[in-house]
């Protein structure tokens, strides 16, 4: 079983990963709403696709292992573009989302389940991220299309107020440099698997 999970590390496009992942992610998506019910309540129905940040990802991951599942049963092609998108999501907001907690606890702020519940989910998110993003194909549109997706996300978070909620106000600042900064690293992560290919 240990070395099973271990070659898939290495080749995750089997398909029970696949579906274990799908499953997973349905799951953390579905909660990941319901965390995000007060906020979107809070705005009008418009603006839910830019609101919650984390599920939409792991939503669009969800939808990836789908399409793999598919694709490895010849029904259909690959989006390397809708891929590139799915995987820096979880990367960028799982990693965001840790460097939030972990700052709001240096801040003073009281640890408790929750918090540790998000902090390793939020981690887990950017881990299956990296292992799918490493062995992407990455073609113009693959990094064209999630860089645009990454800064309006930005953009809309900072700009329009649309962020996630935070522990403080104090973090709203913090916030927007981690998430500006997580966009730029992934989109040189993506320029460099294009340097890598060749």
């Amino acid at each position: 079983m240990w070395s099973s999970f271990i070659d898939a590390l290495k080749n995750p496009h089997k398909n029970w990963f696949l579906a274990g992942l799908l499953v997973i992610n349905i799951l953390g998506s579905v909660y990941g709403y319901y965390w995000y019910r007060h906020q979107l309540t809070a705005n009008a129905l418009c603006y839910w696709p830019v609101i919650p940040d984390s599920p939409r990802s792991t939503t669009f991951f969800a939808l990836v292992m789908v399409l793999l599942l598919l694709h490895n049963r010849g029904l259909l092609k690959r989006f390397f573009w809708f891929e590139a998108v799915a995987y820096t999501g979880v990367v960028k907001y799982g990693i965001w989302a840790v460097v939030m907690i972990t700052q709001a606890w240096f801040w003073g702020d009281s640890q408790n389940w929750t918090d540790w519940m998000l902090w390793w989910s939020h981690l887990g998110m950017a881990a299956q991220g990296l292992i799918f993003l490493r062995r992407l194909s990455v073609n113009a549109a693959a990094i064209i299309v999630p860089a645009l997706w990454m800064f309006f996300n930005d953009w809309v978070d900072y700009a329009y107020g649309f962020h996630p909620y935070l522990f403080s106000s104090d973090q709203v600042f913090y916030g927007m440099i981690t998430a500006v900064a997580l966009s730029c690293m992934l989109l040189l992560v993506l320029l460099g698997l294009v340097l890598l290919k060749k």
